[in-house]
């Protein structure tokens, strides 16, 4: 119950920031903290790899980017812009970061970087099997061609310089647990709920260590968000009053928990590395019904007003507002930056 009213108590503040205080300026910087930004994870951070492939998960279709430059969709879970575009914008790289599968990339695009991120993947090969999307593991072969091209671009020096010295953001680990776990209940089979957490951990401590196999050596991982509160947990699990799911809080904070602990030892374990675990549990909650994907869409009732989008969280069963993304990017801004410290 404690933590149920903790989380109703961080839905109003982050409500009454949305009403009251203007979208934060992110750090503006005249030469670029780094040289590119390398993204990889699910949907909070894909900006349109799911396009070029044959699955349900996608956002390549009104209302999604409602608010984004030409009204256009994308690709991009939201009204507007992504994280990924976000912290490319306050490392002072560029404003809008491209899907590495876009058709239209140039070389500059290359060289400044890209999100590798695909909708409704996780930790877990099984939730992409699932869902029908790049796995995680696909986007470290991303990253291997990824390099190839830059070599082909600026030479092999130049490459490695960019890979080693541009931060890698990893968001992963929400349709792991919601979607595998939870809902389908395809993994209960064989895990017990403490079972699969560390199955998760070992996986994208994994995944750590392969990207610092490829070249990285800032890495930033971000932590879950209470997912008992996301408007489809409520809605399908939360009963009459559409009540935050405690169990699917609790699986996210022990996720989190184990996680931090498994990068700190790697901060120690990989010479040279610099792995930021960004915890953002106590930032996050959910409102909303139940529309996500195919499910949202310009016939829908249940898509935020236009004149109001701004005065929501949430902008579908899943995902957040461009305003929300906005605030919640800003308020670890610093906790971010400690990744070139």
């Amino acid at each position: 119950m404690d933590d149920q009213m903790n989380s109703i108590l961080l839905c109003i503040n982050l409500l009454l920031i949305l009403i009251i205080i203007p979208v934060p300026t992110v750090l503006s910087q005249e030469r670029p903290m780094a040289p590119a930004l390398l993204v990889f994870g699910d949907s909070i951070v894909d900006t349109g790899n799911n396009n070029m492939i044959i699955t349900t998960v996608k956002a390549d279709f009104p209302p999604y980017g409602r608010d984004f430059q030409g009204r256009q969709p994308t690709g991009r879970f939201s009204n507007g812009r992504m994280p990924s575009d976000m912290i490319a914008s306050m490392l002072g790289i560029k404003d809008l970061l491209p899907p590495y599968y876009a058709p239209d990339l140039e070389d500059g695009d290359l060289l400044t970087g890209v999100s590798f991120a695909s909708a409704g993947t996780g930790y877990d090969n099984l939730t992409a099997v699932i869902a029908q999307v790049f796995s995680m593991w696909d986007q470290l072969e991303m990253h291997k061609e990824y390099r190839g091209k830059l070599v082909a671009i600026a030479g092999e020096e130049t490459a490695d310089a960019i890979i080693r010295e541009s931060p890698h953001v990893v968001f992963a680990g929400n349709n792991d647990i919601l979607a595998t776990y939870f809902f389908s209940t395809i993994r209960q089979k064989t895990f017990d709920l403490p079972s699969y957490i560390n199955y998760l951990v070992d996986a994208a401590t994994n995944f750590v260590k392969e990207l610092y196999n490829l070249g990285a050596r800032r890495i930033v991982v971000f932590g879950l968000p209470p997912l008992g509160c996301v408007p489809v947990s409520r809605t399908v699990r939360g009963g009459k009053n559409r009540d935050c799911v405690d169990i699917y809080n609790q699986a996210a904070s022990s996720f989190n928990f184990e996680l931090s602990n498994s990068l700190n030892q790697l901060n120690v374990d990989l010479s040279g590395s610099r792995i930021i675990y960004l915890g953002i549990f106590d930032g996050c909650c959910g409102t909303g019904e139940f529309e996500a994907s195919i499910s949202c869409n310009k016939f829908s009732p249940c898509t935020c007003p236009e004149s109001e989008t701004n005065k929501y969280i949430f902008w579908d069963a899943f995902h957040p507002t461009e305003r929300a993304f906005h605030i919640v990017t800003a308020a670890v801004q610093s906790q971010l930056l400690n990744v070139f410290r």
